[in-house]
């Protein structure tokens, strides 16, 4: 079975439909209770467990649930996220720390409680989605890609800890403006092959989960083919 954090209208609701689509049963976990529960009822397999990862105590909680009520999680795709634009005079530090404990905290709290059960079963798979934030600190950044690059390095650190005992930890760099609502409206003069489409990062990301092991990637990144990089 497989854990999806960060589940909204884009990329983490691909990701439960393109897993339970291959047998999966799902836990889907995000903040909004309404969201989960209606993608409950439209996919089979699928099961809502609202919580802000960036609770902590709520988190292990939740994920103690997952266990309970559907059984040992193989498969983690943490895609939470929290970002906002700024540079460095303008970024409150109260922000940029609830920004680490979604972006990075919660990584490190979901691999110390699922990864063991993993190890346990033989095997399992991790994929951190992020952006080029993890790469470059550009200046209207500040108080976000100091967390991405934290958690790309928190992801190189646990593949090198799980690799050796089966377990697959993968980041994907996503350098594009992905198809959601709020996107469209911010960039409506764009072409539709200028965004990056939902579907696409979750048939990539299942592609990784499912990599034969003597080929495995840890980075992986994806863009439009028109993209600029």
């Amino acid at each position: 079975m497989a854990v999806v954090t960060g589940v909204g209208p884009g990329t983490g609701a691909a990701l439960v439909r393109r897993f339970a689509a291959d047998g999966y049963r799902v836990a889907m976990l995000a903040r909004d209770r309404g969201r989960l529960e209606k993608l409950a009822a439209e996919i089979p397999g699928t099961t809502p467990f609202p919580v802000d990862v960036a609770d902590l105590d709520a988190l292990r909680s939740t994920l103690a649930r997952v266990r309970s009520e559907i059984g040992v999680p193989t498969v983690l795709l943490h895609n939470a996220v929290a970002g906002g634009f700024g540079t460095f005079d303008t970024v409150k530090p109260e922000d940029l720390e609830q920004r680490f404990r979604v972006n990075v905290t919660s990584l490190l709290v979901l691999a110390q409680e699922l990864a063991p059960g993993m190890v346990a079963a033989g095997g399992g798979a991790i994929v951190v989605t992020g952006n080029t934030s993890a790469w470059r600190g550009k200046a209207g950044f500040a108080g976000f890609a100091p967390t991405k690059a934290a958690q790309r390095i928190l992801a190189e650190s646990l593949a090198r800890s799980l690799g050796p005992q089966g377990v697959h930890v993968a980041y994907l760099v996503i350098d594009a403006v992905i198809d959601v609502p709020w996107t469209r409206q911010a960039f409506r003069d764009r072409p539709d092959d200028f965004f990056i489409q939902p579907s696409g990062i979750a048939d990539a990301v299942h592609h990784v989960v499912h990599q034969e092991r003597s080929a495995w990637t840890f980075e992986l990144d994806l863009r439009p083919f028109g993209e600029n990089w």
